[in-house]
């Protein structure tokens, strides 16, 4: 019990000192209230299906043993990766203990509640290097076009702008990778509970990247603006280094437009449906 406590509280303290994963903290508790949720649809039951709880079980220990094997030495120093690791094991284990305990039909009620806990698994720094990079070029591209349009004369190399009077570059801790994970934890949730067709919700999820690179290019213009016309010292100012939250709320705008846009097409598509049963009613002749 003490082996699966100490990553745990890793996972705390690695959350509570990060600003990326700081989110990391909420997602028990989400998924507790999802499942409670469902609580008088279904209850748990001792039926079980072995092969569910055996697989579950089995993949868990496999990732175990391939750490302590295999990974261990290398994954030392990189407490994301080792977190990682540490916590799929322990997810897939505890999902072996509800398949054993809850039994199947309260593991198929709940596996978006159970699968949502996946997003307590850190993403490796390796992926986030990549992620950065695709977000910083496309900010880049989306406040170029920003600039175009309001008419500011500027020099763009890759990442760096060159604005009367300042030159900046966008730089990975400006790539909004933490605005776009909390929009997509956003609306994965919005849509489990606004949507019920699935095609629809992974419309409403794809949406968000985007959105996101969207966001963040509107956000590198607005500063560049501001130094343009009010200071270079701009750059420094809190609407760089903490305005975050409001240009995700911004964003969160649009997002919720396409929400009401997807949930109107679903309630039209429920009140056509009867009407369309009976004009493809074929005739019955009697004769």
């Amino acid at each position: 019990m003490l082996g699966f406590a100490i990553p745990l509280w890793q996972l705390i303290s690695f959350a509570l000192n990060s600003e990326l994963y700081s989110f990391i903290l909420l997602i028990p508790f989400i998924s507790w209230y999802l499942v409670w949720t469902k609580r008088e649809k279904v209850s748990p039951t001792p039926l079980n299906n072995g092969r569910m709880t055996a697989g579950f079980f089995t993949g868990g220990t496999v990732v175990l043993l391939v750490y302590w094997l295999v990974l261990r030495s290398h994954l030392k120093r990189a407490e994301d990766e080792y977190l990682a690791v540490m916590v799929v094991a322990l997810l897939l284990l505890f999902y072996g203990v509800c398949s054993r305990f809850l039994g199947s039909p309260f593991l198929r009620e709940n596996v978006f509640p159970l699968s949502f806990l996946l997003f307590m698994v850190p993403i490796p720094a390796v992926a986030v290097s990549r992620i950065d990079a695709f977000l910083q070029g496309g900010s880049a591209v989306i406040a170029g076009g920003f600039f175009t349009l309001a008419g500011t004369s500027y020099l763009q190399d890759g990442l760096v702008f060159q604005l009367p009077d300042i030159t900046f570059k966008i730089a990975p801790e400006c790539s909004g990778i933490h605005s776009s994970l909390i929009l997509l934890v956003t609306s994965l949730l919005a849509g489990y509970f606004f949507l019920s067709k699935p095609w629809k919700r992974a419309v409403f999820i794809l949406a968000v990247i985007p959105l996101g690179i969207f966001r963040n290019g509107f956000r590198i213009f607005t500063i560049g603006e501001l130094c343009v016309h009010v200071s270079p010292r701009m750059i420094d100012s809190p609407i760089h280094h903490k305005g975050g939250p409001l240009f995700f709320a911004l964003s969160l705008i649009p997002l919720f437009i396409l929400l009401i846009v997807l949930q109107k097409s679903e309630r039209r598509r429920v009140n056509i449906c009867p009407e369309d049963k009976k004009l493809t009613k074929p005739n019955v002749f009697h004769g």
